[in-house]
């Protein structure tokens, strides 16, 4: 057992959580401010921090940022924020948050991340082995999906080593790629992308590597490669899984030793480039079709960024629409044409959802988006509307309202009543869903549209 401090200006949530932790044989201590906090550190030999972001008194990122820079830089630190945006998220695991929650919490999973905590710092104190927490748009969503990939992008930027990012097109390989190297050490140096689906293969190696005058027809001049242009930055290979298979040696021993030479030359270049890659394919060693040679992926992925498609996260796509309709003249959507963007599968991920917004916002009268307005595909995916004739134009704030309300009951249909399942579907949390209910008049299980 270990002793936990709980930072939380709140004196309801303070005092709740300090029942739930000490309930598993905890020693708990509670702090209201950053004041309070810094005390109980200096006083008290601390195994694990639940710290708030948002406090009367102060930032909870910068008390994280004094604990993981003092002497107290080994004790884990959980922040907890009601705002699950990205950049918070990253920020702290950049910084060096051991774990991070939003609110309202998943007690069973918050009280899992402390007992894991505490285990890391006893771990560190008996030097039975060497623990060190991990550090730690634009992207868009607050789903737990997306949570993850902050997550990740936060302990990414943290680090230097090799990134691997997967997914399907249209995802958003490229912004987590350039959110690692925003974030990270590198962020001032530069960021140099090549897509290698785009380029013959015979092409592809004088585009990383160069060439020397002459080294072929049409070279009638040194060119640097994209591995130079990188210099000590960022070299980002989308769609790694094209490359074909004798430059993928290559590759690999550039990412062993940092040595290449350009086409036509015998002059050996450094070069300190941190790679990141992205793909669509099966890259992964063992599965049918992967295209990667197996040490290559080992060497790309020691850092893998899994990015979950858009039907997979279906709660983000309100959020996503606002973000789109703020590039447009239009002003919001129609519920009939919110219910059919969330009725669609998007293969084309969010790539497809933004064309598809952009386009009906040119279309549109009244400034405001409504089925007709959408593709054929979508029209012919979407729900039959409730009632016949014209849909009211509607401020997206209540169109939201009213969508997150179906969305939760469907959901409860789906999960047959069960609202852990349902909260699972959803991709939140199930207190997040008990609030959710109360504020829709739905928690005495009544399933009213």
């Amino acid at each position: 057992m270990g002793t936990v401090l709980v930072v939380d200006d709140e004196a309801g949530i303070r005092d709740g959580l300090a029942r739930a932790v000490s309930s598993k044989g905890h020693q708990v201590l509670v702090a209201a401010g950053l004041g309070e906090a810094r005390a109980a550190l200096l006083a008290h030999e601390i195994d694990c921090v639940l710290l708030d972001v948002r406090l009367g008194d102060g930032n909870g990122l910068d008390l994280l940022r004094e604990i993981r820079g003092g002497e107290d830089a080994e004790t884990p630190v959980i922040m907890a924020t009601a705002y699950g945006d990205s950049a918070r998220a990253i920020a702290a695991m950049k910084a060096g948050a051991f774990e991070y929650v939003t609110k309202p919490f998943d007690l069973p999973l918050l009280l899992d991340a402390v007992e894991r905590a505490v285990k890391a710092k006893t771990l560190v104190r008996s030097r039975d082995a060497e623990v060190v927490a991990p550090p730690g748009d634009t992207l868009i969503g607050s789903s737990a999906a997306m949570l993850d990939v902050w997550k990740i992008i936060g302990r990414a930027a943290a680090s230097d080593v090799p990134v691997l990012i997967v997914g399907e097109t249209g995802t958003g390989k490229d912004l987590v790629a350039r959110a690692i190297h925003e974030n990270s050490a590198r962020a001032a140096r530069p960021f140099v992308a090549v897509n290698l689906a785009s380029l013959s293969a015979n092409l592809i190696e004088s585009e990383l590597m160069g060439h020397e005058k002459g080294a072929f027809t049409g070279a009638v001049a040194l060119r640097r490669g994209r591995l130079e242009q990188a210099a000590s930055g960022t070299l980002f290979l989308d769609e790694i899984g094209d490359l074909d298979a004798s430059l993928q040696t290559k590759l690999l021993r550039v990412m062993q030793d940092g040595r290449f030479e350009r086409v036509g030359g015998n002059e050996t270049i450094t070069s300190d480039a941190r790679i990141i890659a992205a793909t669509h394919k099966v890259v992964r060693p063992g599965q049918p079709g992967a295209t990667l040679r197996e040490d290559l992926y080992y060497r790309l992925a020691v850092i893998e960024v899994a990015i979950p498609p858009l039907r997979a996260r279906k709660t983000d796509i309100p959020l996503l629409v606002a973000h789109a309709l703020g590039r447009t003249h239009a002003r919001g959507v129609s519920e009939d044409a919110m219910n059919a963007l969330l009725a669609y599968d998007w293969p084309g991920n969010v790539r497809e959802l933004i064309h598809v917004i952009e386009r009906a916002a040119v279309m549109c009268s009244m400034d405001v988006v409504d089925t007709a307005d959408l593709p054929a595909t979508l029209r012919q995916a979407a729900p039959t509307p409730g009632a016949s004739g014209p849909v009211p134009a509607i401020p997206l704030r209540d169109a939201l309202a009213a969508l997150e309300k179906q969305m939760i009951v469907q959901a409860l249909d789906r999960a047959g009543g069960n609202r852990a399942e349902a909260a699972r579907l959803l991709g939140i949390a199930r207190p997040q869903l008990y609030t959710k209910l109360d504020e829709h008049g739905l928690a005495d299980g009544k399933r009213s549209r």
